[in-house]
């Protein structure tokens, strides 16, 4: 029984470690990449051509994970640099544009996902934008203001909400609840003034899309997280022994602790990835 009750509070101890990581230790990281992407858009718009009303921005040409935008919403405190993309490696970086709607400012729909609890969460208060809110963003064809035009909450699966619309709109995908993925939450606003012209889709590549918001864990993490997961038990029951061979048991947990956090901390990263990408 003693043996059980250590088993279970070992499991609560790692249950908590992995509570604080996901909504401070991925902050840091979060906040790293984001500095590191307001540096590259401020180059990127030092070296963007003029703009006029020929000019067109392609989404998909866009580097995967560059800094492509700045979303600023005044209301819940929002100003983040906006990466193409939203896979889990972009939305570490903050929200991500999906690369197959047009870029914000241009004709049709364009769509921005985002973390709700992790990574920075910068969309943790999108439940509180109301009608006619400001969404400011700024791409490198100009700024642009949309106001909010409603909430809806849909299902993992509706995937009608980045189709592009008649209207110049801006779409905002996170995850619904907080701390849970079970449903998406969609802001939609319209662009205030005129839009400048998105390029034509190319439907020779296009495949259907099965989630709305790129929220759906990876698979690949499985056998990293299980390998990372099996080294750091390895370490802690290694050292359990040496401790209860020598009796030292400050010492043998002193010099295993290096070894046992970097182990723990990869297979947080790991097994974060297999988790809804914008939670």
């Amino acid at each position: 029984m003693s043996a059980i009750g250590r088993v279970f509070m070992a499991v609560g101890t790692l249950m908590l470690l992995f509570v604080a990581y996901e909504l401070w230790g991925t902050g840091i990281s979060e906040a790293r990449s984001q500095k590191d992407l307001g540096h590259e858009f401020k180059q990127a718009q030092a070296k963007a051509p003029p703009v006029n009303e020929a000019t067109t921005l392609d989404p998909p040409a866009l580097p995967a994970g560059g800094a492509v935008a700045v979303i600023k919403i005044p209301k819940i405190g929002v100003e983040k640099t906006v990466v193409q993309g939203v896979g889990v490696p972009d939305l570490k970086k903050g929200p991500g544009h999906y690369p197959d709607t047009p870029m914000p400012g241009q004709q049709g729909n364009a769509a921005i996902a985002g973390h709700r609890t992790t990574y920075g969460a910068p969309f943790y208060n999108l439940d509180q934008l109301k009608p006619s809110d400001p969404i400011l963003i700024t791409t490198l064809q100009g700024s642009f203001r949309y106001e909010v035009m409603d909430t809806q909450i849909v299902r993992p699966s509706e995937v009608s909400v980045l189709d592009n619309t008649p209207d110049n709109r801006l779409t905002l995908t996170t995850c619904h609840p907080r701390f849970s993925a079970s449903s998406r939450m969609v802001v939609t606003a319209k662009l205030i003034g005129v839009a400048l012209p998105a390029p034509p889709p190319d439907t020779s590549t296009a495949q259907p899309a099965t989630d709305p918001a790129g929220l759906s864990g990876g698979t690949t993490a499985r056998g990293p997280a299980v390998m990372w997961g099996l080294a750091f038990a390895a370490i802690w029951a290694g050292a359990y022994g040496v401790r209860r061979w020598i009796g030292h048991k400050w010492i043998v947990w002193a010099v295993a602790a290096i070894p046992m956090a970097v182990t723990l901390f990869i297979f947080f990263e790991n097994f974060q990835r297999l988790l809804p990408a914008n939670v």
